[in-house]
């Protein structure tokens, strides 16, 4: 047996899967799958263990590497928001529902009137979760709410507790770096400039993750530089969805096969091809 055939299985595997990938299915097919997945995502991302004095450490060294960059602020982001008592309260909504509600409106929005869209963003939200997954095995990391660097946890409070009770039953405190807050935020302000015909969309696309990053330091949840590494990570994402979800083939490619007698036919939204 050649070394080509034992890999045409996974080679087919991934060909279908990029298939698959490449287009917009039913909403239902896909708020089923995304569903699924991110309930995968949060299961494994509670389940992955860290010691807190490990998590601390970690921490501390970005404390570290932020005051040699002379980054370290968080304290004062969230001292300036602590002056306006009600915009504290409106950064604790923000944080503990626009991660979700924003993602799956632009996804919803991205489904129904930019289906052309929706495949890469769907596809790079996917991987940019599974890419932290691996930041948070490897690089277990206190928010700065929890290492005792000066910083406050303005979230939890009499109704609300980050750290017990059924918010915290998936939750994994260290699992801080990279963020996923900002993480998405890239993702879907992608999807927002690139696909949105008047300004005032682009405009919110535009400023959401900067938005963001402000709610994430100025609740005491994360670092700047844990913003700076999710970057990296959704631009990882981004490219691997863009080969991902490019188009199986063209319509040139379709047109030359057809000359020579097959017949083109689609499965999942790809080009195919039936001898007849």
């Amino acid at each position: 047996m050649t070394t080509a055939a034992i890999a045409s299985p996974g080679l087919r595997t991934i060909g279908r899967l990029g298939c698959w990938l490449s287009v917009r299915h039913s909403l239902r097919v896909e708020a089923a799958g995304a569903l699924t997945v991110y309930a995968l995502y949060q299961v494994a991302r509670g389940l992955v263990g860290a010691d807190a004095t490990v998590a601390d450490g970690h921490a501390h060294r970005l404390v570290a590497l932020e005051r040699s960059l002379h980054l370290f602020a968080e304290a004062n982001v969230q001292r300036a928001a602590q002056t306006l008592p009600d915009l504290t309260s409106l950064f604790g909504v923000a944080y503990l529902t626009l991660h979700l509600a924003v993602t799956a409106g632009v996804l919803l929005w991205l489904h129904r009137g930019h289906p052309d869209g929706f495949p890469f963003v769907r596809t790079a939200l996917l991987l940019a979760s599974g890419l932290a997954l691996v930041g948070f095995l490897v690089y277990p990391t206190a928010p700065p709410r929890l290492a005792g660097v000066g910083i406050a946890d303005t979230v939890s409070g009499a109704h609300i507790d980050l750290n017990r009770g059924l918010v915290s039953t998936l939750y994994n405190p260290y699992a801080a770096v990279p963020s996923m807050h900002v993480g998405y935020s890239l993702i879907v302000a992608a999807g927002l400039l690139r696909h949105g015909r008047h300004l005032l969309v682009r405009a919110i696309g535009a400023l959401y993750p900067p938005f963001v990053v402000l709610v994430i330091v100025a609740t005491g949840n994360h670092f700047f530089l844990d913003a700076a590494a999710v970057a990296l990570v959704a631009g990882l994402a981004a490219a691997l969805a863009a080969r991902l979800t490019r188009p199986p083939a063209t319509a040139r490619l379709a047109a030359e096969r057809t000359q020579l007698g097959d017949r083109v036919g689609r499965h999942n939204g790809c080009l195919v091809l039936r001898r007849g």
